[in-house]
């Protein structure tokens, strides 16, 4: 009976400690799956990168005209214009690029466009379109802008950037491009190296052009050959399968609506707890605090709680296989020594409180583990995080604007 109970006990205390450092974890059995985990698939956006991307650079297809000098429907575009009219259609739309794309016209005090209702479409993974004014504007991929009517692509250069790249056509015509960054975490490098220390291999995808995927995936230290770049989000689902038929016990972190299927694919759902909603539904462990470095200590509670396990299950073990024989008698003949019921009952009882006590064990070492940690490892913050209007306006060239 002990023995059956060692898993539960053990269990009990592991989501316990996983509650005090700010981990969801939904089932004990979670930890015995996420101690087992050989391949961990990250999203880029909002995993390894802080999730809230600024525009850096916007580049229209000709540098004459304008709102504010002649018509505006004459397909002559400036930087102002390309903000306005992306704005127009990203005003429907949560999308992470799409705040972006807000704040800027929005610090940069460009044209207030509105879509007409009823106009607006969204593809995840590929972008928007509305009807702004008699125009349809889309934004999004170059492969989205292509469905629209956009044939030829003056922006070749763009593959070498190195960021997330927006795509803004007006009827069919390219107005021009809006470029884009997103912070990387400060701590994404520090647990792509634990987990690879690990044996654990780490894989990235990323909706981006593969540029902007590789200059990520450089600096946290993932192997290049492992990063897969314009992801559609049903591909995400597709690739942790087939991760899976390799009898790769799969974890799978993201943030976003994207993410929902394959994190409810994944032997082990790892969401940011920055995220929406949808990915924290359907995943089976949420980082509470938001920090990439909530996934190490997970992964260290969940081997450590499956060590206590073994560790109960062999000594439950072998006091049985002790207990049992003496209890039957087997000293009788040599010793003359036979278990009363008394005895055999404490001796019962002892082996229950052993096992509780090495279960309860389990929070002192990993108290105090992550107390040696917390004196060696200098605590940082999270730097750049852009949520007011004061930042983001310094990262704007005046001649967006509009007077």
């Amino acid at each position: 009976m002990c023995s059956w109970s060692c898993h539960t006990h053990c269990s009990a205390v592991g989501t316990s400690l996983g509650a005090t450092r700010g981990l969801l974890l939904r089932g004990g059995d979670v930890l015995e799956k996420f101690a087992e985990v050989d391949a961990i698939v990250f999203d880029k956006t909002g995993t390894l990168t802080i999730g809230k991307p600024v525009v850096t650079k916007v580049i229209a297809s000709h540098s004459e005209g304008g709102v504010n000098t002649k018509d505006y429907w004459n397909n002559e575009w400036t930087e102002g214009d390309i903000l306005s009219l992306a704005a127009g259609v990203e005003s429907n739309t949560n999308h992470p690029l799409g705040k972006a794309i807000m704040e800027a016209a929005q610090a940069a005090n460009c044209i207030n466009m509105k879509a007409k209702d009823g106009s607006f479409m969204e593809e995840p993974g590929s972008g928007a379109v509305a009807t702004i004014g008699e125009k349809q504007v889309s934004v999004g991929t170059v492969d989205w802008i292509r469905r629209h009517g956009v044939v030829r692509d003056p922006f070749p250069e763009a593959e070498s950037f190195g960021q997330s790249v927006a795509y803004v056509a007006v009827d069919g015509t390219l107005a021009g491009l809006i470029c884009f960054e997103d912070k990387i975490r400060e701590d994404s490098h520090q647990v792509i190296s634990a987990l690879s220390k690990q044996g654990i291999s780490v894989y990235m995808l990323s909706g981006d052009k593969e540029s902007a995927a590789m200059n990520v995936a450089s600096v946290v230290g993932i192997q290049l050959d492992k990063v897969i770049s314009e992801v559609k989000p049903h591909e995400k689902k597709k690739f942790i399968s087939e991760l899976q038929k390799e009898h790769k016990l799969v974890a799978m972190v993201g943030d976003g609506i994207n993410d929902a299927a394959a994190l409810a694919l994944a032997d082990v759902g790892i969401a940011m707890g920055g995220g929406v909603g949808a990915a924290s539904d359907v995943s089976s462990v949420v980082l509470m605090g938001n920090r990439l470095s909530q996934l190490v200590d997970a992964l260290e509670l969940s081997k450590e709680t499956m060590r206590t396990v073994k560790q109960n299950l062999w000594w439950a073990f072998l006091y049985n296989i002790v207990g049992l024989p003496v209890a039957a008698g087997a000293l009788l003949p040599v010793t003359g020594t036979m278990l009363t019921p008394s005895i055999a009952g404490a001796l019962m009882g002892f082996s229950s409180v052993s096992v509780m006590a090495n279960s309860l064990l389990l929070r002192a070492r990993m108290s105090s583990r992550h107390h040696v940690q917390s004196r060696q490892k200098p605590q940082s913050t999270i730097s750049g995080v852009s949520d007011g209007a004061d930042e983001v306006e310094q990262s704007y060239p005046s001649k967006w604007r509009s007077t």
